[in-house]
């Protein structure tokens, strides 16, 4: 099993840190009763104290993501493989909604997020006690990602992906997210044909947000809470001092005159990311 586990590590990470990734990974999948293919399993660092460390996998052929935070190596690898244990079993086993709040790691701790203030209608999430807020566009199937050129003047963005949205029910996108491992994702609602995010936030742990105002989705087997006003027109400079002015650690917009969905959040090290639905 050891061979169809891919690892890469950033410089500074010595070579038997891969070895023993490689094989922790590789025991748990070989005690999962499931398929478990396409094992990719990422290690970097983010400054000097904290250990970032991902796997992404196909589970039974559903692609999953477990991503953790610890302050050593060695911790980051036990949270690793207890979480792909976990994901794997939670997968394989039907889906339930996850609780709210939930318990989430950072810089070596546990911190919780928190569950009071209302969301603003505008599609922004309250502060997260979070380094990281992971964020998707689209799931199973979606289209490849091609880079947004650089927009000058936007200095604080120093990621940017562009994406073609996966059309899928709200529902679809709330499971998609759980398996995936997201605070937020990016998808297209067919039943209202507009770009629509669902992230997690209190009183039940997920809410429906989209760009053009909606009534809740029919018969929903996830508990969402609905954001009732569209999302708001903002350009990106404009987009950027919103979540920099409330602290945010997402924010969801969309673009002046094509409405098109987007999500500005912030990465592990701080600096923003933008994700934009494809034109």
């Amino acid at each position: 099993m050891g061979e169809l586990v891919t690892v890469q590590v950033c410089e500074g990470i010595s070579r038997n840190f891969a070895i023993d990734a490689k094989a922790r990974v590789a025991a748990v999948v070989c005690g999962a009763d499931a398929l478990v293919e396409a094992l990719r399993v990422r290690v970097g660092l983010v400054g000097a104290a904290t250990v970032l460390a991902q796997v992404n996998a196909e589970v039974d052929g559903r692609r999953i993501r477990v991503q953790e935070a610890a302050a050593d190596l060695g911790e980051a690898l036990d949270r690793l493989a207890d979480g792909l244990r976990g994901r794997i079993a939670a997968v394989t086993s039907g889906w339930t909604p996850r609780p709210w709040p939930r318990r989430v790691r950072g810089r070596g701790l546990l911190a919780t997020v928190p569950a009071q203030g209302a969301v603003p209608a505008q599609g922004a999430a309250p502060r997260a006690e979070r380094l990281l807020v992971p964020v998707s566009a689209g799931g199973p199937g979606d289209h490849p990602r091609a880079e947004i050129p650089y927009a000058a003047g936007v200095q604080d963005i120093v990621r940017r992906k562009q994406a073609g949205l996966v059309w899928c029910s709200p529902d679809a996108a709330a499971r998609t997210m759980d398996a995936m491992d997201f605070d937020i994702h990016l998808f297209t609602d067919p039943a209202t044909e507009t770009d629509a995010v669902v992230y997690r936030v209190g009183p039940t742990g997920y809410r429906l947000a989209r760009t053009a105002a909606a009534g809740p989705p029919s018969r929903p087997s996830v508990p969402l809470t609905l954001s009732p006003c569209g999302a708001p027109e903002l350009t990106e400079p404009e987009a950027v001092d919103r979540l920099a002015a409330a602290d945010l650690p997402f924010l969801f917009f969309a673009q002046p005159g094509t409405r098109r969905g987007r999500v500005l959040y912030r990465r592990f090290d701080g600096r923003l990311g933008l994700i934009a639905a494809a034109s």
